[in-house]
C-alpha cells in the first residue's frame, strides 16, 4: 500500500507562482480550473487547494501534513505548526510582502500615534491589535472582507493591508506610515505528522528541492575550455558560489572549467572570456542549486 502526504497549496494570488516553483522542483502540477484537487507526477502526495487564510488550521488539526502558507496567517491565528523552512517568493516578485499601515494621501496622520481613537480597517486583526498594543495606541480595529484599500477615509481612518509592489496602494491614492510585519510563505508541517520518520524524510525532501529550485532562480551554468596558460587569467574574470569546477581534458594543456553564477552578469562574462582565451563557452538554465 502506497503511503501517502497530504499537502496543502495555496489557492488564488500565489497559486500560479506554486506551482511554478514545484515544477522547478520536480513536482509536475496539472488542476482543471475548478479543481481543489490537484494531481501531480508523485504518487504519494496527495495535493488540495486553500486558502491561506484558513491553511494553517487545517496542518495544526492534521487534516494535512503539511502546506505552504503564508507566516503572517500563521501568527495571526496563533498556529501551532512546525516551520519547515522559509521560501522568500510572492505573487509577483521574490520579496517578502509587508504589511503596513496606510492612510490617506492628504491625511493628517503622520505616525501610529496619531491614530488613537480612530478606526482601522484590515484582515490581520490580531496582529495589528499587539501592534497598536505595542505602540500604546487605543483605536479601534475591525475586521475587513476585502477591498481595504477604498475604505479612508470615508469608512476608516486607516488600513493595515498587505503589499508587494505598493501599486494597489499607490493607485488608490494611499501612503505607508509604517510597516506592521513583514511576512514570507512558509512550507509547515502538524507536529505530529512530522514526527513519523517516513513523513518526516518526506517533508524533508520536498523542502531541500523547493529551497533548491528557489536557489537556483536568476542563476545558470556556464562552462567552457581553457589553455593551460590562459587559465589564471580566466580564473580571475569569474564569479562564483564557491570555486570553478576544474577538469582535464585529453590534452594536457587544456582544462574543463565549469561554474554557476547570476545571469544577470552573464552577457556581459561571455564577451570576456572570449576575449581571455576562453573556447566552447556554453551556457545553461538550472533548475535547482542544492548546497
Amino acid at each position: 500500500m502506497t503511503k501517502i502526504l497530504k499537502v496543502g497549496l495555496p489557492k488564488g494570488s500565489l497559486e500560479e507562482a506554486t506551482y511554478e516553483l514545484f515544477e522547478k522542483a520536480g513536482f509536475k502540477i496539472s488542476n482543471r480550473s475548478r479543481s481543489y484537487c490537484p494531481s501531480v507526477n508523485d504518487p504519494e502526495l496527495d495535493l488540495r487547494l486553500y486558502r491561506p487564510q484558513e491553511m494553517h488550521r487545517y496542518v495544526e488539526e492534521g487534516i494535512l501534513d503539511a502546506a505552504i502558507n503564508g507566516y503572517d496567517w500563521i501568527v495571526e491565528n496563533g498556529s501551532k505548526v512546525k516551520q519547515v523552512c522559509e521560501l522568500v517568493y510572492s505573487k509577483q516578485t521574490k520579496n517578502p510582502i509587508r504589511w503596513v499601515l496606510a492612510v490617506k494621501n492628504n491625511s493628517k496622520f503622520k505616525s501610529v500615534k496619531d491614530l488613537r481613537g480612530k478606526k482601522i480597517s484590515t484582515e490581520l486583526v490580531q496582529v495589528t491589535k499587539k501592534y497598536l498594543k505595542k505602540h500604546k495606541v487605543k483605536a479601534t480595529v475591525e475586521f475587513s472582507w476585502g477591498a481595504t484599500e477604498v475604505k479612508p477615509p470615508h469608512l476608516a481612518d486607516a488600513i493595515v493591508e498587505a503589499t508587494e509592489t505598493g501599486a494597489s496602494l499607490r493607485a488608490n491614492d494611499l501612503k505607508v506610515i509604517d510597516t506592521v510585519l513583514t511576512s514570507v510563505t512558509n512550507f509547515i508541517a502538524n507536529p505530529k505528522a512530522y514526527e513519523n520518520k517516513w513523513k518526516r524524510t518526506k517533508i524533508d525532501n520536498i523542502a531541500m528541492l523547493l529551497k533548491g529550485a528557489m536557489a537556483a532562480d536568476d542563476k545558470v551554468g556556464l562552462k567552457m575550455n581553457v589553455e593551460r596558460k590562459k587559465l589564471d587569467t580566466i580564473l580571475k574574470l569569474l564569479p562564483a558560489l564557491q570555486k570553478p569546477t576544474i577538469s582535464f581534458l585529453s590534452d594536457d594543456n587544456w582544462f574543463a572549467v565549469e561554474t554557476i553564477l547570476d545571469e544577470e552578469v552573464v552577457k556581459h562574462l561571455i564577451p570576456a572570456l572570449k576575449r581571455a582565451g576562453a573556447e566552447g563557452i556554453i551556457e545553461y538554465p538550472l533548475n535547482k542549486v542544492i548546497d
